[in-house]
This record gives structure tokens, C-alpha cells and sequence, in this order.
């Protein structure tokens, strides 16, 4: 069996350990006589897995008590109307920054339930860095203050958080979630898609401080209402069983692999040895600027689109896959996801050095 290194920005890589435990746990899971995926959500089996999953993800994110953990489905992009619906409640209104496509989308919705201020933008550079906040510009009876902290599209994060005093934080996470340690308590929500770093697609965890639930809008649909899922223990409905479960084995093997710090320590290794040859690369050359760089995701170009997609082709010959960056920036996109060992990046920057010197 031949396994290319994925680079996609999610759908993406797990790990392989996970993946053979779960095939090893397919038609029977822990002698259930059942697959995870067959059982019913109310089952004494399925609750361990969802409990186990919860407890972990506590664990290794030091998620305080007074927090929620929600696993929802609907994707990131359900957040952009529940949001609003749940926090836009007391003034009526927001601050978003936009620095990307995924903020903008959750500015426009939440556009739609109240008064809300696009306090900066990145994309009069293409999205290209993370713009300075002037606090001056701020919503002082902001009823939450909205950013997405790693731009899975243009390869930016923030590594400063804005300092929004006393109103609520509100985070994207779905591109940097459990890739480093994150202070959960700067921040009245922290939430995002599992596609990425912690599950398969169908995934959504939503982190909530207690306080802030229990306002929705009355036209707020139940589904939408954290409030529910809260009361229910994200069972109020089917949820994505088998998802939840994939998630427990990848919080395991973070926990076995050394939790969160370990992982950042693995992720600056492999995201420097990219950026460190792009930097001294005469063809190559990143697009973002070097204070915003991701960790995650790293966008690069060549002068040429001929030459881009000559690379993007021969790559995935060579077991490279998944390299072609979103149309917006163009060029090449390198997702380096927890999942991805430094070999991938090594096998990359070696395949990326020696089209250099063939096609100069």
C-alpha cells in the first residue's frame, strides 16, 4: 500500500495510528460486537466515547469548568448565523475583523441580525497579513468582538490576540485547533470544524463560557440555540457518532504524543524548514508577511502561472497531492496539519529544490 503525503487544507490528514486503530475497531468495537458507527447514540458504549472525548479535550486544552464543550454538526459555517443569534442580543451589536474569506462570510451573515462594524480588513493586500487594530475604532457596548484566528486560505494567524477588555472574544479555530496551547480563558467562544486537526468532516466543537448562554433571540431555531445542546449534552439530536469517535482516538494520540506543547515544538520545526527555503528560494517565494506566517497553512507562488501548475502536476506524481492553492491567492498552498510528520516536509522542500534547479 502506497500513502502520499496529503497537503490538503481539509478535508485532511490523520494520523496513521489512528487510522489503523480504527480500522481495526470496524466491525467490532472493544468487544461491543458493533461498529461505532451502527450504535446508537444512547447506548451506555457511545456514551463513554463522547464523555472520553469531552474529558480529553479538557484535558489537554486545560478548558475551564465554567466552560462548555458542544459537538455539533452543521460545520464552522453554521457559527456564522448562530453566533449572532445567540451572543448580538444585548446592544445589537459586533466587531469583526476581516482577514480572509471565512470572516468575511461570518461578517455578511451576521450583517443580517444587527449592527455590525468591520473594524479592519487585510484585503486591500489580498489577505496577506493580519491587520494592526486601533482600539480607538473599537464597539465599546459591543455585545462580542469576532475574529478567525488562522487563515486556512491565505496562511496568516494572529499571535497576538486583540485586547477587547471586557467584551467577549469570539474565535475561529478551525485551522490552528489543537496545533499549540491556547489560553481558553481569553476568549467567551472558541469553536471550529474538525476537518483539519481533529476528526473527519461532519464535526463542529464549540468551547462557550457559561455566562454567555441562555440569550438567544426567540427566533433563534432550537437547533441554533447553544443552549440546547448544552442542556443535552450535545445529544439532543443524532450526532456525528462516528466522527466524535475519530476525534477520541486523535486526542489520544496527542495525549500519548505529548499534548499540545510537544506538538507546537513539532509544528515550528516543519513550518521553519518550509518557510526557511522559500526565504532563500530564487523561484519560490511565500505570500504572506513574516510576522503572520501560519503554522498550518503556507501559500507560496512562482512568477509564473505555467510554472505553478507545471509543479502542482508533477508533484502529485510524486506522491506530493493536494498543492494547489485556493484562486483567490493562486500558486501553491502547503497545509502542515499535526498529522503531517516532518518527513512530508522534508520529501516536499527536496522535491521543491530539485524542480527549482530543472526548471531554471
Amino acid at each position: 500500500m502506497a500513502r502520499v503525503y496529503n497537503f490538503s487544507a481539509g478535508p485532511s490528514m490523520l494520523p496513521e495510528e489512528v487510522l489503523k486503530k480504527a480500522a481495526a475497531e470496524m466491525l467490532d468495537y472493544q468487544g461491543s460486537g458493533q461498529s461505532v458507527m451502527e450504535m446508537s447514540h444512547r447506548s451506555k458504549v457511545f456514551d463513554e466515547i463522547i464523555k472520553g472525548a469531552e474529558a480529553l479535550l479538557r484535558e489537554l486544552m486545560n478548558i475551564p469548568d465554567n466552560y462548555k464543550v458542544l459537538f455539533l454538526q452543521g460545520g464552522a459555517s453554521t457559527q456564522f448565523a448562530a453566533i449572532p443569534l445567540n451572543f448580538m442580543n444585548g446592544s445589537g451589536k459586533a466587531d469583526y475583523v476581516i482577514t480572509g474569506q471565512w470572516a468575511k462570510k461570518a461578517f455578511a451573515e451576521a450583517q443580517r441580525y444587527g449592527e455590525v462594524k468591520a473594524v479592519a480588513s487585510s484585503a486591500d493586500k489580498t489577505f496577506s497579513y493580519i491587520p494592526k487594530l486601533d482600539k480607538s475604532e473599537f464597539t465599546p457596548d459591543a455585545d462580542y468582538f469576532y475574529i478567525c484566528m488562522n487563515n486556512t486560505i491565505y496562511g496568516t494567524v494572529y499571535h497576538e490576540l486583540p485586547d477587547t477588555g471586557d467584551v467577549p472574544l469570539i474565535a475561529d479555530i478551525s485551522s490552528c485547533f489543537l496545533s499549540e496551547p491556547i489560553d481558553v480563558t481569553k476568549f467567551g467562544m472558541l469553536y471550529g470544524g474538525a476537518q483539519k486537526n481533529v476528526a473527519p468532516a461532519g464535526l463542529t466543537i464549540c468551547i462557550i463560557r457559561e455566562d454567555l448562554l441562555g440569550k438567544a433571540r426567540d427566533i433563534t431555531p432550537t437547533m441554533l440555540n447553544y443552549q440546547t445542546h448544552a442542556d443535552n449534552n450535545s445529544l439532543y439530536n443524532t450526532p456525528p457518532c462516528y466522527t466524535i469517535y475519530i476525534c477520541k482516538l486523535v486526542l489520544e494520540w496527542l495525549k500519548e504524543n505529548g499534548g499540545l506543547e510537544a506538538m507546537r515544538e513539532k509544528n515550528v520545526k516543519k513550518a521553519k524548514l518550509l518557510y526557511d527555503f522559500l526565504d532563500n528560494s530564487k523561484m519560490f517565494r511565500g505570500t504572506v508577511v513574516p510576522e503572520d506566517r501560519s503554522l498550518m497553512n503556507v501559500p507560496f507562488v512562482t512568477d509564473s502561472d505555467e510554472l505553478n501548475a507545471k509543479f502542482v502536476a508533477e508533484a502529485a506524481k510524486a506522491g506530493l497531492v493536494n498543492l494547489k492553492g485556493h484562486r483567490t491567492v493562486g500558486g501553491m498552498r502547503a497545509s502542515i496539519y499535526n498529522a503531517m510528520p516532518y518527513e512530508g516536509v522534508e520529501a516536499l522542500v527536496k522535491f521543491m529544490a530539485d524542480f527549482e534547479k530543472a526548471n531554471s
